[in-house]
């Protein structure tokens, strides 16, 4: 049900890459060392890692979180 919702959608599932997750890690890294709080979990990283390698662009409601640590991601905010 769940695939052939996204299918209709025009959406699709793809696994994360190596480079997206090196990313991710990249930007994880540099938002603790900034003082970034633990309020941010590493799944928040890894979409947008995800998004910037993979995809055009990321619909979200954090466009400054996503904007300052993935400077490369194109953020749609509705």
């Amino acid at each position: 049900m769940l695939l052939r919702s996204l299918e209709l959608l025009g959406a699709g599932f793809s696994p994360i890459s190596q480079d997206a997750a090196l990313l991710a890690g990249e930007a994880w890294g540099k938002y603790r060392r900034a003082g970034g709080a633990r309020e941010r979990l590493i799944p928040d990283f890894l979409i947008a890692a995800h998004a910037q390698v993979a995809a055009d662009r990321l619909l979200t409601r954090d466009r400054g979180f996503y904007k300052r640590w993935f400077s490369g991601l194109r953020v749609l905010a509705p």
